[in-house]
């Protein structure tokens, strides 16, 4: 009867620590986890997840901080919850506690599917932005939020940086530390001058 936890993030650049943090930080027998593994990804399809599948016993839990967390959709979270039921294993979400057969699965599944309509909505709202920003762009020049491209802003003017560079002579690293760029930046503003 052991203690595990299941912690996954989207991204490479984000951490489990707030997910191993809500669930109090253990102590549990054992962790998987999935980093940089997107929530589209199917449960059995993530490394850590199989690994767990294949870990998991008869009277083990698994600990997760959010039911999103188990499967790509409402119906691959009711799947991977019902697979973990069948073996034996409790599965304690935070804040639900202890999904059984029954009335646990009921929750799950009302759950997960508002989950996957959130996700939903989610990606919605984004698509509506970028259209809009893409038809103010092509019509204005300007998205309409005001800013002069789709990406990120500009760190700096290239221009500015390129000529600056030239006229001074200066190397990367030193025009980095001028603008208070990263050398990869500078780089591929000035990757004209040879």
């Amino acid at each position: 009867m052991s203690r595990i936890c299941y912690l996954r993030v989207s991204t490479g650049d984000q951490s489990v620590e707030a997910q191993r943090r809500a669930l109090g930080g253990g102590p549990f027998e054992k962790e998987f986890i999935d980093e940089g593994v997107s929530g589209s990804v199917y449960a059995e399809d993530r490394p850590g997840f199989a690994a767990l599948l294949s870990y998991v016993r008869e009277g083990d839990t698994v600990h997760i901080a959010a039911i999103d967390r188990l499967g790509r959709d409402a119906l691959d979270i009711q799947a991977t919850v019902r697979k973990l039921i069948d073996k034996g294993v409790t599965v304690d979400v935070l804040g639900l506690g202890p999904i059984g057969k029954g009335v646990g699965e009921l929750t799950v599944a009302v759950l997960a599917q508002i989950a996957d309509m959130e996700r939903n909505r989610i990606k919605e709202r984004c698509d509506a932005g970028r259209n809009a920003a893409r038809a103010s762009l092509a019509t204005t020049g300007r998205t309409h939020r005001g800013k002069v491209s789709l990406g990120r802003p500009m760190a700096a003017d290239a221009e500015i940086v390129r000529s600056w560079r030239k006229e001074n002579g200066a190397s990367i690293k030193g025009t980095a530390r001028q603008f208070g760029l990263s050398e990869a930046t500078v780089k591929r503003y000035c990757a004209a001058i040879k």
